[in-house]
């Protein structure tokens, strides 16, 4: 559990200093970022996938990209010291932190 936040914390970070429209602190509030996301993501993300499911289905899946969006939405609100500009720049950073954590587990996993 503490590799999967430290992966999504270096993932936040380095998406957060690549893709303008994103603001980050510092390190630690990418640790905090991952934390938040990761909690939300625990008591939310399977009740999204259920009730979008035929949405799921039909887009073989892609539709997770939303759930991703909507989930770091939140913990933009959360946090104070992570500031995502608008909805278009959330997508492509869900996309973007995605893909780079798929990366990351791949490396080093």
């Amino acid at each position: 559990m503490v590799w999967n936040i430290i992966i999504l914390s270096i993932s936040v970070f380095v998406v957060a200093n690549v893709l303008p429209g994103i603001y980050i602190k510092n390190y630690w509030t990418a640790i905090l970022v991952a934390i938040v996301y990761s909690i939300v993501s625990f008591f939310t993300s399977w009740l999204l996938i259920l009730l979008t499911l035929p949405f799921m289905i039909i887009t073989f899946g892609l539709f997770k990209f939303v759930i991703n969006a909507f989930l770091l939405f939140i913990t933009d609100k959360m946090i104070e010291d992570f500031r995502i500009k608008d909805g278009i720049t959330t997508f492509i950073a869900a996309f973007c932190i995605s893909v780079v954590d798929s990366l990351l587990r791949l490396i080093f996993f």
